[in-house]
């Protein structure tokens, strides 16, 4: 099996998160500037196989899109540009940022690692991934 590839996208860096081959672990990967994210792509592809990417969509709490949703359009025309034999599939992300904040603080972390956002996006495209993960149907 191929891993599940999930993007916690923002205009000054993306979190970035992966399954293990068998797709049952999410674990974070990186946290990368959108402008370096291609090359670091096809990179990582060179060795592993991505069957799928998961994108978080940015929405306010009425459902409508946020602000930052043209941005996030952007990178996933990007993506299947970039990678059209991949499947792309969003997910609402409200919240993730602060349940990742929450689950960096209960890990115990210091100060200086819990007001890390290139930890806190990596930490949201974990969660995003997991959650993705809990609505497939096996």
């Amino acid at each position: 099996m191929a891993r599940l590839m999930a993007f916690d996208y923002g205009t000054k860096r993306i979190g970035i998160a992966v399954t293990d081959p068998l797709q049952i672990i999410a674990t974070g990967l990186d946290t990368i500037h959108p402008n370096d994210i291609i090359a670091y792509l096809k990179k990582y592809m060179q060795t592993e196989q991505i069957e799928r990417f998961i994108v978080g969509e940015p929405k306010q709490m009425d459902n409508t899109p946020s602000q930052s949703a043209q941005h996030v359009k952007g990178f996933v025309n990007l993506l299947k540009k970039q990678f059209p034999d991949i499947h792309i599939s969003m997910l609402d992300e409200r919240f993730t940022s602060k349940m990742a904040s929450a689950a960096i603080l209960a890990s115990g972390r210091n100060k200086k690692d819990r007001q890390d956002k290139g930890l806190v996006d990596t930490v949201s495209a974990t969660i995003l991934l997991q959650s993705y993960m809990q609505g497939m149907s096996f």
